[in-house]
């Protein structure tokens, strides 16, 4: 036999061994009746302590392709193994949390929800209520996140616990230094259950009925594929200067009813009252971020945020009200109801998500005594994402 022909038998014959060694499988999630969402799937046959090389490729696949995974019923889960898979899909990346540090952490609006496991830094402790003992952390009272806390306006207090808004649209990245991370994780401890709440969309009625406490995920490749000839021709050839320190920036601004970036009234920090800027930490991105696989573009910006535009040929739109107006009108019609996937959290349910693909929103609105305890994980990329080849 020559030797070209036994490479070739080499080849297939390691082939059929990783797919013989391989045990995850993958099945499109299902979504509720009239529901437009092209993206999710279930990843069964494996444990997320242990994963396998061939089950990971197959498990990497599968998240540029579907975008959100949901593993079932991971209740042992480590906290380390979490840490692990995430960096897995970026084995370059330094041990930074996504979201990085700022040097007046207390000033950004991320602080109050961000709690960190000692003896696995990389990730973090969120959800709503007390929790006595958890991984090490002792009497910690956890606080989800509530829209009146961010928001222009607000849902009345005897409306609260029945109807509820998307807190804050956004991708995991700190915007500002840190490369944004490919993929997010998030593990469901502890999960209070048996009652819903109707999301309101007030600036046209519309109304979405989600479990307590689920996280909202909303496709970058369907706000893409949405707009208009024009728009797309925009979006490819315009990029997007984000505010140094933006988490402290906007730590004044009050939000959109619909999550979906900040109304302009003056309120954010001014450049000189921010910590110190180094210039080349500012981030100028692409709207548009290319997936590695297959090459789809999705729509993939920050709403909050944003500060300047820069479009082809050399302008820059400075004019923070109108910036904010045209990404917002870009991105409004990808989370409209029917766009828009709501995970029913159950217990031991571990997620990854590209966070390069999708923006994300808390969703809800707790009682004091209902306690939810989520680990997330996410580590800033070793490299920008990549926007259109051809602009």
């Amino acid at each position: 036999m020559s030797l070209r022909k036994l490479g070739g038998f080499s080849r297939q014959v390691a082939s059929y061994a990783t797919i013989a060694s391989s045990r995850a499988s993958i099945q499109p999630l299902t979504h509720r009746p009239g529901s437009s969402v092209q993206f999710g799937a279930v990843v069964q046959g494996v444990g997320i302590n242990k994963i396998s090389d061939a089950d990971f490729d197959i498990i990497k696949d599968a998240l540029y392709r579907h975008q959100v995974l949901v593993f079932k019923a991971q209740h042992d889960v480590s906290p380390k193994a979490q840490y692990e898979i995430t960096q897995r899909f970026d084995p370059q990346a330094t041990a930074s949390y996504g979201h990085g540090k700022t040097l007046d952490a207390k000033r950004s609006i991320l602080h109050p929800d961000l709690k960190t496991i000692p003896h696995q830094p990389q990730v973090q402790v969120i959800g709503n209520g007390f929790v006595k003992d958890y991984e090490g952390l002792k009497d910690i009272q956890l606080r989800h996140p509530h829209h009146k806390t961010f928001h222009a306006t607000v849902i009345s207090e005897k409306d609260d616990l029945d109807f509820t808004r998307f807190y804050r649209w956004h991708i995991d990245a700190a915007l500002y230094g840190l490369a944004p991370p490919v993929a997010t994780t998030l593990f469901a401890a502890q999960v209070p259950r048996g009652r819903t709440q109707t999301i309101r969309y007030e600036d046209t009625g519309e109304q979405m009925t989600v479990p307590l406490g689920t996280t909202a995920f909303a496709s970058g490749y369907t706000m893409y594929n949405l707009l208009s000839p024009e728009d797309k021709q925009f979006v490819l050839s315009t990029k997007v200067e984000y505010a140094p320190h933006p988490y402290v920036w906007m730590s004044g601004a009050k939000s959109r009813s619909d999550g979906l970036g900040l109304i302009s009234e003056g309120k954010e920090v001014p450049l000189d009252s921010l910590p110190e800027i180094e210039q080349d930490k500012i981030q100028i991105l692409p709207m548009c971020w290319r997936n590695p696989q297959d090459d789809r573009l999705a729509l993939q910006i920050h709403p909050s945020a944003v500060r300047k535009l820069h479009l082809a040929g050399g302008k820059v739109i400075d004019d923070l009200e109108e910036v904010r107006a045209i990404v917002h009108r870009l991105q409004r019609p990808g989370i409209a109801p029917g766009f828009v996937y709501a995970h029913d959290w159950e217990e031991g349910d571990f997620v990854i998500f590209h966070n390069r693909s999708l923006l994300h929103s808390v969703v809800g609105a707790f009682a004091e005594d209902e306690v939810r305890l989520f680990r997330q994980c996410n580590i800033a990329g070793s490299s920008l994402p990549e926007g259109p080849r051809y602009f």
